[in-house]
């Protein structure tokens, strides 16, 4: 069972997201949140695997409890969902280790579906945001905490790969099987190389593959 917490400032949202997501089999939502400050205190009372924000909330919001809920123990998955898609706040959601980030108009088995998906640990974007974010990302240079010029140092033959098949927008499951690995390899090799890049999460990884020009950007 996939727990999740759902915090959204706008009862109508916050009620239609609870509503969807109580309504699938594998899916439980544990706590429901107002505003920034009461989704902390409700993380850290019902431990959920998922926590699906608002961006724009009283009190703290979607991307300062994304930044705490990123470095907590055990850590918390973070799915994005607003109205805005401006680009200061996917990048700030990313840079703050968000796992996903859609737009709340998404189809609701798209919502349902990006739930799944960080619950697994693989990252999602609203499909309309990636290549721009990605192209902006590459010219902002923001998140370069180690060099590219440095990868065959710091990653061994295997990370790489997992790297690279991990840019292109795999699974961990898609990952094991293009390599003939089991899940948990895969697993071990991302959390082996994450620290190594000095990002939090799978994202953040696939941006740094692409600033650091590992992999190149889709032409628009």
């Amino acid at each position: 069972m996939i727990r999740v917490l759902v915090a959204d400032d706008q009862p109508l949202v916050r009620a239609g997201i609870t509503a969807l997501l109580d309504a699938e089999p594998d899916i439980e939502v544990v706590g429901v949140a107002v505003d920034g400050g009461q989704a902390l205190e409700l993380a850290r009372e019902t431990a959920p695997d998922v926590a699906c924000l608002d961006i724009r909330m009283p009190v703290l919001d979607g991307i300062e409890v994304a930044r705490a809920l990123s470095g907590a123990d055990p850590q918390v998955a973070v799915l994005m969902l607003t109205t805005f898609d401006m680009d200061d706040y996917v990048f700030g959601a990313l840079e703050a280790g968000a796992a996903g980030f859609l737009l709340k108009d998404a189809e609701p088995d798209v919502i349902v579906g990006a739930v799944r998906q960080v619950a697994a640990g693989n990252g999602t974007i609203d499909q309309s945001l990636t290549r721009r974010v990605l192209r902006e990302f590459v010219s902002r240079r923001r998140l370069q905490p180690v060099s590219g010029d440095l990868v065959d140092d710091l990653l061994t033959a295997r990370e790489r790969d997992v790297l690279l098949l991990l840019a292109q927008g795999m699974s961990n499951e898609e990952i094991a099987a293009a390599l003939v690995v089991e899940v948990s390899t895969v697993k071990s090799h991302l959390a082996r190389m994450l620290p190594k890049l000095g990002v939090r999460s799978r994202l953040q990884a696939v941006v740094w593959a692409y600033q650091n020009h590992i992999v190149r950007v889709p032409p628009a």
